[in-house]
């Protein structure tokens, strides 16, 4: 049976740093659509989308998280130029110094 066409699940992190760098990290990102984002990324096949928003985080900023709140689910078909995404997207709060990682060409508060 064919798979039908659906959208493609992914997770952006606002993440909160603590003072005296209080603030939310931000990547620019390295890949088309390039420009300023949240970290985030795309849910791998068999992982949850709380393990996949740990992993982007770290992947992207060098930060271990922790996951607070599910801030909202986000699928407008026209919010990414790449296609139809569903975004599930969390706030989490980290300590140190985010380092642009993986597909982020820089990160900062």
């Amino acid at each position: 049976m064919p798979r039908p066409e659906t959208p493609l699940l992914t997770v952006d992190i606002v993440i909160e740093l603590p003072p005296p760098r209080a603030g939310i990290v931000l990547i620019e990102r390295k890949n088309p659509p390039h420009g300023w984002a949240l970290p985030g990324g795309f849910v791998d096949p068999g992982e949850t989308v709380e393990t996949a928003a740990a992993r982007e985080a770290l992947e992207e900023t060098g930060l271990e998280v922790r996951l607070r709140a599910l801030l909202g689910c986000y699928s407008d078909p026209r919010r990414d130029p790449r296609g139809h995404t569903a975004s599930v997207v969390y706030v989490a709060s980290a300590r140190g110094e985010p380092r642009a990682r993986s597909d982020a060409s820089r990160a900062c508060v």
